[in-house]
């Protein structure tokens, strides 16, 4: 067995802290006091009892989306805006000291659009941010793991979602190449460092299957996959889970196929079932999903955005302000389907 797929064998399951540090104000100037960024979205600051909290409750593993693009100076050198960055570190801390898994990504951007008239641009961007962050965590071991960006797609279009088209394809391949060849070229823990890289907008069924992978033995292919989708995502969509199991197999079968059998890691980077007051169903899918991903070795990362009532995408698990877990039945839904591996 490959040495990346080892090492996510070691990820039981992992938790995104959403809408926070990836919250994106363009009216506030990059001087502004972190806690303005981060709270952009109506959510508190993140707290280490959150991430106590979290770790409590059986998961191994912290993914914590990150929104550069108000914090970048001029080009060529998009210097980071330090207090933003001392802020990330902060928060990244939290959860590599106690020595779990934690992801780092590139989030909400607008930079990096696919397009080929965006690629040299993109890939100088891409270039100059990841320097930055792999100089400034390159003391940190393999617990810390490199998202080079989160969903990169055609936004506003008709291909936004539907998996993309080879311009597409094309430069999300380009610009996850130039996040490779730049970590990989910095000293420290950067040349042993996992790194994650995703298909055109992480897309579950046509992107998956247009990723050209780096050649690199520490490459982890991220999927991102609401699935099945009416019951997952989908606003109304369906409240019953009904034990539809057939895109959650299929899903898993072209996984394994794709990148597994060739010694390739994938790690779901984000995954969930919003509450629609159906938490008994929505526990039973959560132990089935992560039971059928962790047959192939493939760990998940639940897209917890703090939200647990209104109109939106309701996906929280915790109380961003007591700390508690708000839905324990889905929470155990998702460690009894990880617990055999573990």
């Amino acid at each position: 067995m490959s040495t990346s797929i080892e090492f996510t064998k070691k990820i039981r399951i992992g938790i995104s802290i959403g809408d926070t540090l990836d919250s994106t104000n363009d009216a506030l100037p990059k001087e502004a006091a972190p806690e303005k960024f981060e709270t952009a979205w109506k959510k508190p600051v993140i707290k280490e009892e959150l991430i106590d909290a979290i770790l409590k409750a059986g998961f191994n593993l912290i993914r914590i989306p990150v929104s550069w693009k108000n914090h970048l100076g001029p080009g060529p050198e998009f210097q980071i805006e330090p207090s933003w960055l001392d802020r990330v570190q902060e928060v990244v801390d939290y959860a590599y000291r106690k020595g779990v898994y934690v992801i780092l990504n590139l989030h909400h951007e607008d930079w990096n659009y696919p397009y080929y008239e965006n690629q040299q641009p993109a890939c100088e961007k891409m270039r100059a941010v990841w320097r930055q962050l792999a100089e400034r965590f390159e003391g940190y071991d393999t617990h810390l793991i490199f998202e080079g960006q989160n969903e990169p797609r055609k936004v506003g279009t008709e291909l936004e979602w539907n998996g993309g088209d080879k311009e597409g394809w094309d430069v999300v391949n380009a610009t996850n190449q130039v996040f490779v060849e730049t970590v990989r070229s910095f000293g420290g823990n950067n040349a042993e460092r996992f790194l994650m890289i995703p298909g055109y907008a992480a897309n579950c069924t046509v992107g998956i299957r247009h990723i050209e992978v780096p050649r690199d033995e520490r490459i982890i292919i991220s999927v991102h996959a609401y699935e099945p989708y009416d019951f997952a995502l989908k606003i109304p969509g369906r409240s019953n889970w009904n034990h539809d199991t057939k895109v959650i197999d299929a899903l898993m079968k072209e996984l394994k196929q794709l990148y597994i059998d060739k010694g390739i890691p994938v790690i779901i980077g984000e995954f969930g079932a919003m509450n629609k007051e159906n938490e008994k169903d929505r526990a039973a899918w959560a132990e089935y999903y992560t039971k059928a991903a962790s047959k192939i070795n493939v760990p998940c990362v639940w897209w917890d955005n703090g939200l647990f009532e209104g109109e939106g995408e309701r996906f929280g698990l915790f109380s961003r302000y007591d700390y508690r877990c708000v839905y324990p039945d889905v929470v155990e839904g998702l460690m009894k389907g990880t617990e055999k591996t573990h």
